[in-house]
């Protein structure tokens, strides 16, 4: 089952976590066959958050919230299960400055009915 580890940190600590450690970690993730994605993000100052209400788009500069911790990369890992899977991320270097929030990836109602299809074509 696919799970996304979401690090969170106040950015001012960046720092304190050097590149090559959080690389480390993705290699090994990639060796170890667990890794199918994972990226830094730019400063949340960089952020620009949409809306649609009304069908009317709304832009604006900034990330969604106010708060000191603030989204700074993911992960996208392949574990057997919800344990295994916070084993991971308990090993993502920022969980020691910040906080690595792991959610399951949610199959898409679109998905079962496309493979229903496929399934129901193939027999045909």
């Amino acid at each position: 089952m696919k799970y996304l580890c979401l690090v969170y940190l106040d950015e001012r600590r960046l720092p304190e976590v050097p590149d090559a450690e959080c690389k480390a970690c993705g290699d090994a993730l990639r060796q170890s066959g667990r890794m199918v994605a994972a990226e830094a993000l730019q400063s949340v100052q960089t952020a620009t958050t949409v809306r649609v209400r009304n069908g009317k788009v709304s832009v604006t500069d900034g990330p969604f919230a106010e708060t000191k911790e603030v989204l700074a990369g993911f992960y996208l890992v392949d574990a057997a299960d919800l344990d295994e899977a916070i084993d991971i991320a308990a090993k993502i270097p920022p969980a020691r400055i910040g906080s690595v929030e792991v959610r399951p990836v949610r199959a898409l109602a679109v998905d079962d009915l496309a493979r229903a299809g496929r399934v129901a074509g193939d027999a045909q």
